[in-house]
């Protein structure tokens, strides 16, 4: 299923966005580790990309890594791409959001107590939370 893609001009996800929200999503920045308000969320429900609204985490994929960011043992394939990242003298693997191509964090193959060993290490502010059995 190929999903619909969301293109915006940088003025319409600024006025869309917080100047930090801009700086995650758009500019690939990072957020302080510990500062994000879901890394300790843990109802039911779903993450979604705060930028377009797309699905991307299971709350029962979420875990509790200790590194600072909401972390995720998997991702729907079609909600995420994962490109290579190069920057800060790292090779590293960045997840965007398959809808809209915002920067959402990167994935690490360091988690061997989760089922698929990986840990996707989202920034916090780059996601929206939606609980279980509450309307949109």
């Amino acid at each position: 299923m190929t999903q619909h893609r969301i293109v915006k001009t940088d003025a319409e996800w600024r006025a869309q966005l917080t100047d930090m929200e801009f700086a995650v999503l758009r500019e690939a920045a990072t957020e302080r580790p510990w500062t994000g308000e879901l890394i300790d969320e843990k109802r039911d429900g779903v993450f979604r990309c705060r930028a377009c609204g797309a699905q991307l985490f299971s709350s029962g994929t979420k875990f509790d890594s200790h590194c600072g960011w909401p972390s995720f043992y998997d991702a729907d394939p079609e909600a995420v791409t994962l490109h290579e990242d190069l920057t800060h003298g790292m090779v590293r693997t960045e997840v965007r959001c398959a809808a809209c191509d915002s920067h959402l964090g990167h994935v690490f193959p360091d988690a061997p107590q989760t089922p698929t060993g990986d840990r996707f290490c989202i920034n916090s502010v780059s996601l929206t939370f939606d609980q279980a059995g509450e309307s949109a």
